[in-house]
């Protein structure tokens, strides 16, 4: 999952919540972020291409229309994000959380083994740049409460309402 050089190619995906821009390496996908997201912060730089027809971008779009339209609950997507190593190992956690479910920060830092990293996890999952791919949406506070969401604690409030997630704990 770490970075590759060279240039990212790229493809502009409508949603209901908005426009998504999904950007690929060689290696997989780089980011798939909301339009008005910070690309550096993301792990977005240097040569960036618009390629619609690009292969991965093309099954990014296609996973990505499906979640939407209540087809598709899991995502089988190479991946190439870039982070730190306990980024990453945050990341992954977030991949095992199931369609529907919902866990608390705390949860997330106790199943990467740091369990009091829990203010850690807040700042990695601000930092996921992987939207609805790996579905930091899907981490409340340990209250039960909608917290932190880089792209707004409506379209969370939204994506949760969507998988059926709004009043369920794991």
């Amino acid at each position: 999952m770490n970075a590759s050089p060279g240039v990212l190619a790229k493809k502009c995906i409508e949603t209901p919540l908005g426009t998504l821009w999904a950007y690929v390496s060689d290696s997989g996908v780089r980011a798939i972020l909301f339009a008005e997201s910070d690309l550096p912060r993301n792990g977005v730089h240097g040569d960036v291409v618009e390629r619609p027809r690009h292969r991965t971008l093309c099954a990014v779009s296609q996973q990505i229309t499906q979640y939407f339209s209540g087809t598709r609950v899991d995502f089988d997507l190479p991946l190439d994000p870039v982070g730190t190593e306990f980024q990453r190992a945050a990341w992954m956690a977030l991949r095992q959380i199931p369609f529907g479910e919902t866990v608390s920060y705390g949860d997330q830092a106790l199943a990467i083994g740091r369990p009091l990293a829990t203010r850690a996890i807040g700042a990695a999952n601000g930092r996921n740049p992987l939207t609805i791919v790996v579905p930091c949406h899907r981490v409340i506070g340990k209250a039960g409460g909608l917290t932190g969401f880089s792209a707004g604690l409506d379209r969370k409030r939204w994506l949760l309402a969507h998988e059926g997630a709004l009043h369920k704990k794991r």
